[in-house]
């Protein structure tokens, strides 16, 4: 590696809106995220099921599919 041309690699912490923090390598000296997996909605399980993704399958169907 050459030397004098790569970024500073430093332990940094990583800040959430929902108030959560923690350490990670970055060459940044602080992030700010939106969205965490301590509050995103597919890892704490609040996840909203698509139940109409199935009726429109069915309205395609009726409006285009075979009879």
């Amino acid at each position: 590696m050459r030397e004098g041309i790569h970024p500073q690699y430093n332990q940094v912490k990583v800040r959430c809106n929902c108030g959560n923090e923690f350490i990670t390598g970055s060459t940044k000296e602080e992030i700010k995220v939106e969205v965490c997996s301590k509050c995103h909605p597919f890892y704490t399980g609040s996840q909203k099921l698509l139940l109409e993704a199935g009726g429109r399958v069915e309205k395609f169907n009726k409006k285009y599919g075979k009879k």
